[in-house]
Parts: structure tokens; C-alpha cells; sequence
């Protein structure tokens, strides 16, 4: 099994924690902020940072690596890109496997937010770890990829297991919602998006989601069915040069 820590940290991003609770090994997906992370390790008891898993190269994912490395001494693996601004023990790739004590996270190539945007997925627990390619309701922008790279990243999670706990690394959800109801009438939308003002009104977070509930509400993934004159890549990216545009 897997032991999950979430904080929020920066802004709006989420901080997580994961432990193996067989050996015991601890791995931090993505580094936003340090301190926060040390802070939360303190908190957990757990006692031990042996790796960081990181999703992409962009400094509120990558810009405690350094930090870490030096209070810790702990292995950090992810894209190459991440060596753009920081440290990197192991570049990995789309069909490489790690494996953190017994529980082993299958990569996923992701690419489109940035080119080597990858996901982590353990299909043993059902957690996925996708950093800004999905949000709930939503993707990440397209800085760097191309609308059918992006679109297939997207159909590699959306091809997860329905039941699959889909851990996003900001908290959007309210934005997204706006947007998800200016471009789709679904009754499924309207009354997911309410569950979601309901959450933060009262404080709470959004986050997780699975990749069931996003393949039947996110309007990126239903892309397709709502530009139903154009091909799934160009509906696509019609709907996020919308959310791109979006002042709602």
C-alpha cells in the first residue's frame, strides 16, 4: 500500500508525500517548495526522504530539488528536461518503470504542457501522479507541445482505469469550472461543478479527482463531443485556445 500526504504550498500548488508502507521508503512528487516539504516530512513522522519523483521542469515543480538534495541527500529522478534549472540523478522516460520500495510507477509520457512532461502511475495502489498535464476540469496550457502531442498525452490518462486517483498539482478547480460551463450543458457538468464552489466556499480542496469523473465532465477530454465538426486533435485545440482566452 501507499501512504499519501497532500498540503498545499506556494499559491495554489499541492505539495505531496508518498510512502511505501512496506519498506518504508519516502518520495516527494515534485519539489514547489522546500521548506513546506521539510515542514510536512517533519509533520508525517516518517522520518526519511529517499527520492524526488519530478513531473516537469517548470521551477513550481522542480525548484526545491537543490534544497532537498542538501538536507537529505535523496535520489531525484524525472524528465530530462528538469536539468534546464535543476539538479537530476536519473532521467527517465514514457514506458520506463521505478520502483519505490515494493510499489512500482509506470511513466508516462504526458508531453504538451512541456515537451517531457511525464506522469507517474502505480496501477498495484491506483494513484496517479500527472503534475499539470490534468486537472480537475481541466489540462495545463500548452507552452511547449503541439495539440496532438498533448491530445495523446491525455488519451494515455484518460485510457486509466476509471477508478484511478488522479493527483493534480494546483488547485484550479473553480477557474475551470467557469470555463467547463460556458462550453458544455452537460447536467453531469453543472452539478459537478457546484460539488466544487460547494469545496472551496467552504475552504476544502478539490483535489483528487479520478480519471472516471474527469473522462465524463472535463471538457478537454470530451473535446471531441463538443466540437463535433472537427477531428478529436483540432476540437482539442479549439477548446483550450477557448480556456486560453477565457476571462470568466
Amino acid at each position: 500500500t501507499l501512504s499519501i500526504r497532500q498540503f498545499p504550498c506556494l499559491v495554489d500548488n499541492y505539495g505531496f508525500l508518498v510512502r511505501d508502507d512496506a519498506t518504508g521508503q519516502v518520495a516527494a512528487i515534485d519539489t514547489p517548495d522546500a521548506e513546506a516539504i521539510l515542514a510536512d516530512l517533519d509533520a508525517s513522522g516518517w522520518g526519511r526522504l529517499d527520492c524526488i519523483y519530478n513531473t516537469h521542469w517548470h521551477p513550481d515543480h522542480a525548484g526545491g530539488n537543490a534544497r532537498l538534495k542538501e538536507v537529505t541527500g535523496c535520489t531525484i529522478i524525472g524528465p530530462q528536461e528538469v536539468t534546464r534549472i535543476a539538479p537530476l540523478d536519473q532521467a527517465v522516460a514514457g514506458g520506463d518503470e521505478v520502483r519505490l520500495g515494493e510499489t512500482t510507477f509506470r511513466i508516462l509520457d504526458v508531453g504538451g504542457h512541456t515537451l517531457g512532461h511525464i506522469a507517474w502511475w502505480s496501477e498495484a495502489t491506483g494513484d496517479a501522479f500527472v503534475g499539470d498535464s490534468l486537472f480537475v476540469l481541466g489540462c495545463g496550457r500548452m507552452f511547449e507541445g503541439t495539440p496532438d502531442q498533448f491530445w495523446a498525452g491525455l488519451q494515455r490518462l484518460a485510457a486509466l482505469p476509471p477508478e484511478t486517483t488522479v493527483h493534480c498539482a494546483h488547485e484550479y478547480s473553480q477557474g475551470n469550472a467557469r470555463f467547463a460551463l460556458s462550453v458544455d450543458d452537460d447536467p453531469a457538468v453543472t452539478a459537478r461543478a457546484e460539488v466544487i464552489f460547494s469545496l472551496r466556499q467552504r475552504g476544502l480542496p478539490t483535489v483528487p479527482t479520478t480519471i472516471g469523473l474527469e473522462r465524463a465532465t472535463n471538457p478537454f477530454l470530451r473535446a471531441p463531443g463538443l466540437r463535433p465538426g472537427l477531428d478529436a486533435v483540432a476540437a482539442f485545440a479549439d477548446i483550450r485556445a477557448a480556456k486560453d482566452g477565457f476571462k470568466g
